[in-house]
């Protein structure tokens, strides 16, 4: 895909596994993710910990820190992130929701 300065833009897709992101996302929810793409705080982001180098998560960027990104889960009973794990590597932003409710990520 392109954007229209010529930009490539890489997008996948991903399946949240899960409740760490309830509300926003819930397990089994499909989603958009614009790879490469900038975070800003309060993004909905994909990430990998250098601990976990082989796992992907979902979380949402709160500051840059340490390098990083500092991630928390929306259910923080229910999740790992940057509490427990340190900063993070940002991947890409979520920006849309495919299903089952297809909408805009907030």
């Amino acid at each position: 895909m392109r954007a229209a300065g010529g930009e490539v833009i890489t997008v996948r897709w991903v399946r949240v596994n899960g409740p760490s992101m309830v509300p926003a996302l819930y397990d089994g929810d499909t989603a958009l993710v614009r790879m490469g793409a900038a975070p800003e705080p309060g993004d909905v982001v994909l990430v990998r910990w250098a601990s976990r180098p082989g796992q992907l998560s979902v979380k949402r960027a709160v500051r840059e820190q340490d390098g990083g990104w500092w991630v928390l889960g929306d259910n923080g009973f229910g999740s790992t992130d940057s509490r427990q794990l340190g900063a993070a590597e940002v991947l890409g932003v979520l920006r849309w929701r495919l299903g089952p409710r297809p909408g805009r990520i907030r």
